[in-house]
């Protein structure tokens, strides 16, 4: 592989990509056509594939491979969980309930972070690189739409403290990427885990497209 392995998987999971950023939930919910009930339950969906990757990064963080890419600032579950406590009151573990195809997405990001550091690493990527992208499209709707204060509760996930610079801390895991340990095989396996991420994220979204239909 000559080409940079980071532009390699962006571009193999570009057309995955733009899948699951126009899926109809997504539209309809960045389009101020849902409510917030809408956005509350896509949070609660959130919380089980971060929960999924978060619980091994302790460990990870000593991987030779995915090690490089475990980074406090990145970690999302504490700010997931304060969001949901202020949508869903202080009583939110006792009503969260996943999706089956969030279920499926969690038992494979788990798997992953159990067994095979190159899959974890293509979740990873897809899930805290989407975060600093167009989930900032997402936090912008929320506050706008349901008067959510700016980076205040409800949008906590979407801000990451330990981030001055959003563009220079993507063009160092890129480099992370690039630098990765990891054969041409290897490279070729972890491309084709991250298609099967964004897969697995759009079909987390059309389970939500059928229970929040946009009405007219």
């Amino acid at each position: 592989m000559n080409e940079a392995f980071s532009t390699l998987l962006r571009t193999a999971s570009h057309e995955q990509h733009v899948e699951t950023n126009t899926s109809t939930f997504m539209t309809d919910l960045l389009g101020g056509g849902l409510g917030v009930e809408a956005y509350a339950r896509y949070t609660e969906q959130l919380w089980f594939v971060y929960e999924a990757l978060e619980t091994d990064a302790e460990r990870l963080a000593s991987d030779p491979v995915a090690g490089p890419f475990i980074r406090p600032e990145l970690l999302r579950r504490g700010a997931l969980e304060r969001d949901l406590a202020y949508l869903r009151g202080p009583d939110w573990r006792a009503t969260l309930r996943a999706l089956p195809a969030t279920e499926a997405y969690a038992a494979r990001v788990a798997t992953c972070a159990r067994e095979w550091s190159g899959g974890y690493i293509a979740h990873h990527y897809t899930r805290y690189l989407g975060d600093l992208s167009g989930g900032q499209i997402i936090r912008g709707t929320a506050e706008q739409t349901w008067g959510f204060a700016r980076k205040g509760d409800g949008v906590r996930f979407y801000v990451f403290e330990g981030i001055g610079n959003p563009a220079a801390f993507k063009r160092g895991y890129r480099e992370s990427l690039d630098g990765v340990r990891a054969d041409d095989l290897e490279k070729q396996r972890i491309i084709a885990e991250c298609k099967r991420a964004f897969a697995l994220n759009t079909a987390v979204f059309h389970a939500l497209g059928e229970e929040f239909p946009l009405t007219a």
